[in-house]
């Protein structure tokens, strides 16, 4: 009727099916457009708003694929600007004042930048000496002068990339007159301070100034470590075997006699006990994570790491690099979610009277494979429950409108594979072994145990998926369990293992309590004493500003920890997996798998996308340029970044940790089906990032088995996108749920038999008491054996005749073998 009134504005008979108001757009806000509004669209408007339509009502995301590079760390910038709060701003003028102070009494007022090398050295020295004071406020002093040189001396700069190269310059010639050593020797007199702990301990309410001095010594400490490990090419080859040996030091038991991670750990433990409130946890969780970061390695280390032991005992080589296979993958459309599938049922039910439209029509909307697509813009799925539904059906005139000419798009700068799957397929001995049983049992009706090579009786397509099976076969890197190399990893562990159960659990403490689902509770630890200031905010804009340097602070401490126990994981499995499954078991028992499955149960797009931060903040820009005035309206607009670099690297984290958790442990996956994780993780994939995605898909295909038919039925889009993107495991049944290890089982006796093992390999391999006799040295020295006096019962002494005549005169000795 419409139409038929406004010919200036709808020209051909349109048939649009769908409800009264549409929301246009792929996350949820946009343009509301009821029927009125449709039918005044121009010609094209209209046919796009078809196609949008009934994307939308598939439930695809229009939003672009997140560009995102993972890494080990952010930008060089984005990790120092994190070290510091925006409450901490005032600082960076004091450091400068007590540098200039200090500077003017034994130099000179000329400006640090002009002296040369030897005048530098000089006065690098004299700061260092003057740690040695015994006033706590002139030591202090000294400190903050030496901060300020470790920040670049930003008062002669210009621009951000001249603070960086001073920092650079004096940051090396801090760590070449000795400051580091000193600092840690400070840092520990600080930890053990019992009267600031005590002081601490009963203040009602903790803010910044209770941890000054621990600040400014883990500022500088930090900066040290962040900046000594950042690779240049035009550095000098001083500089380089200078990071050389502050690697191999900072990995070594030079400090207290245990490596600087060690010793930190300590600092976590004792804040979490409550003994130590004041303790400022952010700058603490940074510097571990990075001196863990540097001493150990991160993702390309470990991929060569991996590489070099496989080649040195002789293993076939990796079937690809994964970092490569994963930079190079694009995202997929996430499924539809509850409301899209249940709108999609009203307009079907509203459409049952309308008459079949033609077979030519259905064809032109599925003539597209969505899973052969190149683009991942181009990509489109049917909903999980019917792959063939169809929202609107235009006219045959009309397809043209609909259906244009593909529009080029600017070719793409990854790294492009072959269509296929992005992933070698891998078989373990064990499917092997279960597939060689199953065929023996089939077809001959007997067993031959772990036999992986005796074929005999079997048919020939038999042998010939054997062989298949055999060619995919992975090797896993295997070694004997006296192989002990004292690397900076094996080190690390000896460190932390007496305590790592106390650790694990400190951490996980402080991630719950830095989660954005954790609620407020009076028992819970308080993770906000470096962030919060003396004097509470009085105005709007100041608690606007406080509220966004508080979740700030809390992203950056779960980056930290996330990416903490993922590289203490991944170490610790290519060092020896006994080592990676004691720390991965009391993660368990530390209740880590519900953490983050209770992490991930919000709205993780939301949380990814938060601009908790204030750019013009950010150190170093905050101190070589005039700041602009805050208002409440540019903190509320935040940045312009797409996403937040440091939650999506955190999220991504955090999911590789659950992966490793339950990788092969049936009951672990179980967990994960009894927390029903598989909703919260589907989620997640609305997220269109690759690796996060591919993670995502991975949890959900380990419980797939577990989730009875209806759930596979159902999720038929999740589904095939596993089947596209995650790693197939030959002969893996993860889609039926016919496999053995689908049935259930005393799970709680697979868990106790690994802690078993465990406990043996750290009691054999570290234990120095070695109390359990079974673990003892044999003695075969005959004399000395002879020599020992033996207490014998008394039982054996009153039969001492019977057992002479039965063990020793009865039976012939040829003494001469004995002997010899």
């Amino acid at each position: 009727k419409y139409a038929s009134r406004h010919p200036e504005s709808h020209t051909k008979k349109e048939n649009f099916v769908g409800q009264s108001n549409m929301d246009v757009g792929g996350n949820g806000g946009g343009l509301i457009v009821n029927n009125k509004q449709r039918a005044m669209l121009p010609n094209k408007s209209r046919g796009e708003f078809v196609r949008n339509q009934r994307k939308d009502s598939e439930g695809f995301s229009e939003s672009p694929d997140l560009e995102f590079e993972y890494a080990d760390t952010d930008k060089w910038s984005a990790e120092l600007s994190e070290l510091y709060s925006y409450t901490e701003g005032p600082e960076f003028l004091l450091n400068r004042k007590c540098f200039e102070e200090e500077f003017r009494i034994h130099v000179s007022d000329d400006k640090w930048t002009e002296l040369d090398v030897s005048q530098h050295r000089a006065h690098a020295m004299r700061l260092l000496d003057g740690l040695e004071v015994i006033t706590r406020e002139k030591r202090l002093k000294v400190a903050r002068a030496i901060l300020y040189m470790a920040q670049g001396t930003f008062a002669e700069c210009s621009s951000e990339a001249e603070v960086q190269h001073w920092m650079r310059y004096n940051i090396f010639l801090l760590l070449d007159v000795g400051t580091f050593t000193a600092l840690v020797e400070l840092l520990n007199m600080e930890v053990d301070n019992s009267a600031a702990c005590s002081s601490a301990v009963r203040k009602p309410a903790i803010s910044l100034a209770d941890s000054t001095d621990l600040r400014v010594l883990l500022n500088i400490m930090y900066l040290m470590v962040e900046t000594i490990q950042q690779e240049d090419p035009a550095d000098s080859p001083e500089w380089r075997a200078t990071r050389e040996t502050f690697k191999t030091e900072l990995g070594s038991p030079l400090y207290n006699n245990e490596p600087i991670s060690v010793m930190l750990f300590g600092m976590v433990t004792k804040f979490c006990s409550g003994h130590a409130p004041h303790f400022p946890m952010k700058k603490v969780l940074l510097l571990l994570w990075k001196s863990i970061l540097f001493t150990l390695g991160g993702f390309e280390q470990l991929q060569n790491i991996k590489v070099r032991k496989r080649e040195q005992l002789r293993l076939p080589p990796l079937p690809e690099d994964s970092i490569r296979v994963i930079r190079s993958m694009r995202a997929a459309s996430p499924p539809a979610s509850a409301s899209d599938l249940i709108e999609q049922q009203q307009k079907r039910a509203r459409r049952e009277h309308k008459s079949l439209t033609k077979q030519d029509n259905l064809d032109a909307f599925n003539e597209k494979d969505p899973y052969k697509s190149d683009d991942p813009r181009e990509d489109e799925d049917d909903n999980d429950d019917n792959d063939n539904s169809m929202e609107v059906e235009p006219f045959p005139m009309e397809r043209d409108e609909v259906m244009p000419p593909p529009i080029p798009h600017p070719p793409s700068e990854r790294v492009n594979f072959p269509k296929g799957l992005p992933w070698a397929p891998k078989v373990r001995e064990k499917d092997i072994e279960h597939f060689l049983e199953s065929s023996r049992s089939k077809f001959i009706g007997y067993t031959l145990g772990n036999d992986t090579d005796t074929v005999v009786g079997l048919p020939r397509p038999i042998h010939e998926s054997i062989r298949t099976l055999k060619q995919e076969y992975y090797c896993p890197r295997e070694r004997g369990e006296e192989d002990v190399e004292l690397c900076s990893t094996e080190l690390l562990y000896q460190g932390i293992l007496p305590s790592l159960p106390q650790y694990m659990i400190a951490l996980l403490k402080i991630l719950l309590a830095a989660a954005p689902t954790s609620k407020a509770k009076t028992d819970s630890i308080n993770i906000l004493a470096d962030v919060l200031p003396e004097e509470m905010p009085t105005t709007v804009l100041q608690s606007m500003k406080l509220g966004v340097d508080v979740n700030r602070h809390k992203e950056i401490i779960v980056k930290a920890i996330s990416a903490i126990l993922l590289l203490l994981l991944k170490h610790f499995k290519l060092n020896h997996i006994y080592q990676f499954e004691y720390m991965a078991q009391h993660l368990v028992f530390a209740n880590c798998i519900p953490l983050i499955l209770k992490f991930f149960n919000q709205n993780i797009m939301s949380y990814i996308t938060a601009k908790n931060s204030i750019s013009v903040l950010d150190f170093p820009y905050c101190v070589v340029h005039d700041l602009p005035e805050l208002t409440a309206e540019s903190l509320e607009a935040g940045d312009i970044n797409q996403f937040c670099w440091r939650n999506l690297f955190s999220c991504i984290n955090l999911l590789r940790i659950l992966n490793k958790l339950t990788k092969w442990k049936h009951s672990r996956t179980m967990m994960l089906v009894v927390f029903k994780s598989a909703p919260i993780l589907k989620r997640a994939l609305k997220v269109k990032q690759a690796m996060m995605q591919l993670y995502v898909l991975k949890l959900l295909k380990v419980q797939t088995k577990y989730l009875g038919r209806q759930w596979r039925k159902s999720n038929m889009k999740t589904m095939s996108a596993i089947y596209q993107k995650v790693r197939h495991r030959l002969n893996d049944d993860w889609a039926y749920g016919n496999d053995l290890d689908a049935r259930p089982w005393d799970f709680q006796a697979e868990e106790c038999a690994l802690r078993a093992n465990i406990e043996r390999f750290n009691s054999r391999r570290y234990d120095n008491n070695q109390s359990n006799p079974d673990f003892l040295p044999v003695d075969n020295c005959l004399q000395s054996v002879l020599g020992q006096r033996v207490d014998l019962p008394e039982d054996f002494q009153m039969n001492y005749d019977l057992w002479l005549e039965r063990e020793v005169f009865s039976k012939p000795i040829s003494w001469e073998e004995l002997l010899q």
